[in-house]
């Protein structure tokens, strides 16, 4: 019988504190039995997993340095703009710190269908091994963790997606404190607005969530919401569609407070 080879897998990283917390994608240590991590400068420390979260593809490893590390700080992915350059830092095809720019082409991007994801969606290559690695914007902020591509050949055709910076560091966080994720819910269901939805629903808006029904108990019941109303912003933040719903959601915590603004029959 032909023997059973060790499989190797490659892939990207950051470090997000001087003492050696590295956050990456889910899907690049799923499953493994063991993890190395080489730095810019060629050295080479087993890696821990601390904790991960399949839901946003974020695993977090931490590495035992003799000395401080470079690291890079979070910035708030809310606030990118359409338009806004970014760089995509990673390893891909396993070809070391390879740097690649662009510009934010879409926020909010569900691939599933489902309503699951809140992808920064860019046009900065990015390809297989470049998973887990950095989006940065101008500033050298970590704005987002590239994820995945849009591809039917497995390579770079054009689109790239990142698990916003917001989301990133609120699951890495949770994982630190908590050992697990602390998912925050409004309490509201209902479905976007679009052209055949606001038809459906009987109201003349196709931007933003529209509530069919209050879940008893919740936040959302007993700061009043009812059921017609629109949601179309939350702490200062547009809510067009669900995922920017959903990916709001996912940068809180149960018992976080926040601020809804509501259209109810025509009025703010």
């Amino acid at each position: 019988r032909p023997q059973q080879r060790p499989q190797i897998g490659t892939g990207s990283g950051v470090i997000i504190s001087p003492d050696g917390y590295i956050i990456t994608n889910n899907h690049v240590i799923e499953g493994a039995e063991s993890m190395e991590i080489t730095t810019n400068d060629n050295k080479t420390y087993d890696a821990k997993l601390i904790g991960t979260d399949p839901n946003t593809d974020i695993a977090l490893l931490k590495i035992e340095a003799d000395e401080p590390l470079d690291y890079t700080t979070f910035g708030d992915s809310n606030t990118a703009r359409i338009g806004e350059w970014v760089l995509a830092v990673g390893n891909p095809f396993n070809l070391n710190s390879t740097v690649t720019a662009g510009i934010i082409s879409a926020k909010s991007r569900d691939l599933s269908g489902q309503n699951t994801q809140s992808f920064i969606q860019t046009d900065a290559a990015v390809n297989p091994g470049n998973s887990g690695g950095a989006l940065v914007n101008i500033n050298g902020e970590l704005i987002g963790i590239n994820t995945a591509i849009s591809s039917q050949t497995g390579s770079y055709i054009g689109y790239s997606f990142a698990v916003p910076s917001n989301i990133a560091r609120k699951v890495v966080e949770d994982i630190m404190e908590f050992g697990n994720v602390q998912n925050g819910i409004l309490g509201v269901i209902g479905g976007e607005l679009n052209s055949k939805n606001a038809k459906t629903y009987g109201v003349d808006q196709t931007e933003g969530f529209f509530v069919t029904d209050v879940q008893k108990g919740t936040g959302a019941e007993k700061a009043g919401l009812k059921k017609g109303d629109i949601i179309q912003g939350i702490d200062g933040v547009s809510i067009s569609k669900f995922s920017d719903l959903k990916g709001f959601l996912n940068t809180k915590r149960p018992n976080d407070q926040v601020d809804v603004e509501v259209l109810r029959q025509g009025l703010k």
